[in-house]
């Protein structure tokens, strides 16, 4: 016992405070970190972490999360216990084995008048083997990722204030995938009750971080075993589908991406039809590729669709919610563009060959991409569901798109890494085949007219404080 005292004597306890006014009652943002999918809405999208297992109520005492967390080619296990709580101000959490020798964690919310507050992260940590090692890089990390992690409570209590301060009850498909698995926890913290659509046959259990519930179907026939099975729901958010980036578009796969997009919204639009009491809302992911390749053309909801695979699909796939709309129930077709996350999606792939400077144009690089970050999705599939005046096609990218030359440029500037490697058009052809033409070398301008009409405050209007965000830079 005194030598452990001893040893902890001699270890050297750094520490670390982040401290930011907030603009929102301090009740609400204490209600958010109390939420379940708080501890993944403050992940950094820029660190793999992965959820292990979670017991207790968190934040309340006693109650413990599992994670692993890599850094480089290493992944440690991490077991944080929570140890203190004081009721609509504080919660304490504390390392019981990991990375550090010792590492509590105090949050604090504090009013600072009626409508703001002040959040607070107080950390005392002890790094391992000896004091002094690596302090300046743990601190440098500590920086990096509290700026994000108190960006985040605030944007989304702003929004839920804004668009939902009546809980709903709501279902989620495709909720495995990278938005729909943020858009769960980003649900949750706001006080919502999710529930995840899964196919039938498959495990119908939640990620270790979260509990949410779920119901299974089968989208290729029968539907639900239950003609009243969406009967609990208020909205139901079908994000389902297979992924059009993975794999080269053979006969087969494009099978898949139209039948796992078109018949899926068809069924569950008639089971929506049948019920006396249907969802009053759905919300349906479409794309930006109904527009097709269209050059410098500005393109809003009501320009006319274009030519090509992708098109077709996106037509179908949104006339597949007709049914639903005849029923009376509010359908909103969202048409994404390419959503920036490190988490997935296309900017994940982009990272790796960008961190070792070897990005480049694409074709000539006069083509538009149409953006999203992640969050802002998160946001308007929120403003989607709630406001009752939104029906129908809308465009959910950011108001300034940029093309593929500017992007590259952007993502290499702040890499810090050179973007001298072009990708030839007929290269990327021969590489992806169909896909690069409809996907990769497509320009395609679109503009979010009718959330601008609405006045939705997107989080990003521009596509490098987006990236520096999502990167840490």
């Amino acid at each position: 016992m005194g030598e452990n005292a001893t040893a902890r004597e001699a270890m050297k306890t750094y520490k670390f405070t982040k401290r930011t006014k907030i603009d929102a009652p301090a009740a609400d943002v204490f209600a958010w970190l109390n939420r379940p999918g708080a501890f993944e809405r403050l992940l950094p999208p820029w660190e793999s972490v992965t959820t292990l297992s979670r017991s207790g109520t968190a934040p309340q005492p006693g109650s413990r999360t599992e994670f692993t967390i890599r850094t480089g080619p290493f992944r440690r296990r991490w077991v944080a216990e929570h140890t203190a709580y004081e009721p609509g101000r504080m919660f304490r959490d504390e390392q019981i084995s990991g990375p550090f020798a010792r590492w509590v964690h105090t949050h604090t919310v504090e009013p600072a008048d009626s409508s703001s507050c002040f959040l607070n992260d107080q950390i005392e940590y002890a790094l391992p083997f000896g004091a002094g090692l690596g302090a300046g890089f743990v601190r440098r990390k500590l920086e990096r990722g509290f700026a994000y992690r108190h960006v985040i409570p605030a944007q989304d209590v702003a929004a839920h204030l804004r668009w939902s301060r009546t809980p709903r009850r709501i279902l989620v498909s495709g909720a495995t995938g990278m938005v729909g698995s943020a858009l769960i926890a980003y649900l949750s913290t706001g006080g919502h009750s999710v529930t995840r659509l899964v196919r039938a046959g498959r495990d119908g259990s939640p990620p270790p971080g979260l509990s949410t519930p779920s119901i299974s179907w089968d989208p290729d026939g029968a539907g639900f075993s239950s003609g009243s099975a969406l009967e609990p729901f208020d909205a139901v958010v079908h994000l389902a589908g297979e992924s059009i980036a993975a794999g080269r578009w053979t006969a087969a796969k494009k099978a898949r991406i139209r039948d796992s997009r078109v018949r899926s919204t068809q069924t569950l639009a008639e089971a929506m039809a049948r019920m006396i009491k249907p969802p009053r809302t759905l919300v349906v992911a479409s794309a930006i590729g109904y527009y097709g390749d269209r050059g410098d053309e500005n393109l809003i909801e009501s320009s006319p669709r274009g030519t090509g695979f992708l098109p077709d699909v996106c037509s179908a796939w949104e006339a597949a919610t007709a049914p639903a709309r005849a029923a009376a129930v509010r359908v909103v077709n969202l048409r994404i563009g390419v959503v920036l996350s490190p988490a997935g999606g296309a900017l994940a792939q982009m990272l790796p060959p960008f961190r070792m400077g070897a990005g480049g144009i694409i074709g000539d690089g006069g083509q538009w991409m149409s953006w999203i970050a992640l969050d802002d999705l998160l946001d308007v599939i929120l403003h989607a569901i709630a406001d009752e005046s939104l029906s129908g096609p809308v465009n959910a990218v950011a108001p300034h798109p940029v093309t593929n030359e500017e992007w590259t440029h952007l993502l290499g500037r702040v890499l810090r890494r050179p973007t001298l490697l072009p990708m030839p058009a007929f290269a990327a052809r021969a590489a992806f085949g169909q896909m690069a033409d409809e996907l990769l070398i497509s320009s395609t301008r679109v503009l979010p007219e009718r959330l601008l009409a609405a006045r939705h405050p997107f989080r990003f209007f521009e596509a490098e404080p987006a990236l520096r965000h999502l990167l840490g830079r």
